[in-house]
């Protein structure tokens, strides 16, 4: 009884070492095809960014709400030339979630565009912001 359960034993720990070997060897073999991807995307001029699946992702320039023409806030999903009008109205913007707080923008529109813009502030300094922002109201 003890022999067999020895060679259970002995027989499971060869299966995983074999296994995790396996794991090893794909995780190695991934790895170049991953840099290869990543060096082509930047030798053809565009930032991209290789996630962990190995995907490129090709970095997005964000719209700044505060600083934006009417067409470059046209171009985003769903935005009108209405709402391209509202948010030059309303500027300027705090965060890009002034958007829905000041009932520029209703919330689904805001979170089909909420990773594609951004609102610059034009100080450094917070208290010369937050004048621009008391004297707007």
């Amino acid at each position: 009884m003890k022999f067999s359960i020895a060679k259970t034993t002995l027989i499971t720990l060869t299966l995983l070492l074999s296994a995790s070997l396996c794991n090893a060897a794909d995780t190695k073999a991934a790895a170049p095809q991953q840099a290869a991807s990543k060096a082509q995307a930047t030798k053809n001029g565009v930032k991209a960014k290789v996630s962990a699946k190995g995907k490129a992702e090709a970095k997005v320039k964000l719209v700044d709400i505060n600083s934006a023409k009417s067409s470059e806030l046209k171009q985003l999903p769903g935005i009108s030339d209405a709402e391209a009008t509202k948010i030059i109205a309303g500027r300027p913007y705090g965060s890009k979630a002034w958007l829905v707080t000041n009932n520029i923008l209703p919330e689904a529109k805001y979170s089909a565009i909420r990773q594609l813009v951004i609102a610059k502030q034009p100080y450094k300094d917070a208290a010369k912001n937050a004048e621009l922002y008391i004297k707007k109201k």
